[in-house]
């Protein structure tokens, strides 16, 4: 069991669980998650709760592929009307928020946030450290190795599992002087690495446990996924659901998805096939 702290509230990882994605956002790659205002929000993540989840991931940057990425001034203003709205409404659902700028988790966090997920893991604006150290927020660092505007760059490399314990290393290292010893890693399916290694974590995603911590897997209706099977993101359901079966059953602790149903039933079903 993991119990990863939350700001007002922990985050106890006991079991596989699911995380429910709210982009409030009109640019996310998959059209069905776009929810750019309150009410729509509101509506999805009590669809979510209703589902099983007790965990959402609200963001309002893309990260897909040649993106126009918000500056933190536009991100604030898109997503905390929503946020507050959302802990308005659910006072103890805990909330993520999908951003790697210092200013946004502050602001974020202020509004009633209880975890940053960052894919930089503190390499774009290395102050949001210090920002969830300070807010005992939780965290989830992500493993990417491109620069802001590049980060969907493939850096060449012999061992994918290697590289990404190495970095974990370092991470924990760079985190743990920041005062944050408990947090997430997110080894980053989909950004910077082949079709091939995208499919390589998943198969060894194991290796990971070595470092000690909960690990999320983002693979929801990915290009990986649904470019392999000749189909569109919408399409991708089932593709998704095996991925994450072989997740699961490698070790992974969270499921980050677009489908909130499927992926709760599939937590429940795990324990008596692994």
């Amino acid at each position: 069991m993991f119990k990863i702290p939350a700001k007002d509230l922990v985050w106890t990882i006991a079991g596989p669980q699911a995380m429910g994605i709210i982009n409030c956002n009109n640019d996310s790659f998959y059209a069905a998650s776009r929810q750019e205002n309150g009410e729509k929000a509101l509506l999805k993540v009590a669809q979510f709760i209703k589902e099983g989840v007790t965990l959402v991931d609200i963001g309002a940057q893309s990260t897909k592929p040649n993106a126009n990425l918000l500056g933190a001034e536009n991100e604030i203003e898109q997503l905390i009307p929503i946020l507050k709205s959302i802990r308005k409404t659910n006072p103890s659902l805990l909330i993520s928020v999908d951003t790697f700028y210092a200013s946004v988790a502050a602001a974020a966090l202020e509004a009633g946030a209880n975890i940053i997920n960052d894919i930089s893991c503190g390499s774009f604006d290395p102050e949001i450290l210090n920002v969830v150290a300070s807010y005992k927020a939780g965290y989830i660092g992500m493993h990417l190795t491109g620069a802001l505007h590049h980060m969907h760059e493939i850096t060449p490399r012999e061992n994918l599992m290697q590289a990404l314990v190495a970095y974990f290393e370092d991470k924990k290292k760079l985190l743990a002087k920041a005062g944050i010893q408990q947090w997430v890693l997110d080894p980053g399916f989909g950004f910077g690495k082949t079709v091939a290694e995208n499919f390589e974590l998943v198969k060894q995603i194991g290796k990971l446990k070595s470092l000690g911590l909960p690990i999320l897997l983002g693979a929801s209706r990915k290009s990986s996924i649904y470019k392999i099977l000749g189909i569109t993101a919408e399409e991708a359901l089932n593709g998704t659901t095996i991925v994450n079966t072989v997740a699961l059953m490698g070790g992974v602790n969270v499921l980050r998805v677009h489908d909130v149903k499927e992926a709760v039933e599939l937590c429940k079903l795990l324990p008596y096939l692994n």
